[in-house]
């Protein structure tokens, strides 16, 4: 979330799209610490697995934006 906010606030859509694409990273940082979190017993699978597909919806709803301004963009 913070990476879409300062996107948000960079002075174009080229930047906005590179700060989508790192909060998009983040997504998969986090799916990689919840198999940590799972592994070491600090998270159950149900919680692993709802935490999972939240993240999973996540990085689908971000690489939909970041469709949207690639297709918005003006040569």
């Amino acid at each position: 979330m913070s990476n879409i906010a300062e996107g948000c606030e960079r002075s174009g859509k080229a930047e906005f799209h590179q700060f989508l694409v790192i909060a998009k990273g983040s997504c998969a940082e986090v799916r990689s610490q919840l198999y940590v979190a799972l592994d070491i017993g600090y998270v159950s699978q149900d919680q692993f697995q709802k935490a999972h597909d939240l993240s999973k919806e996540t990085s689908r709803i971000i690489n939909g934006l970041r469709a949207s301004l690639n297709h918005h963009r003006t040569p």
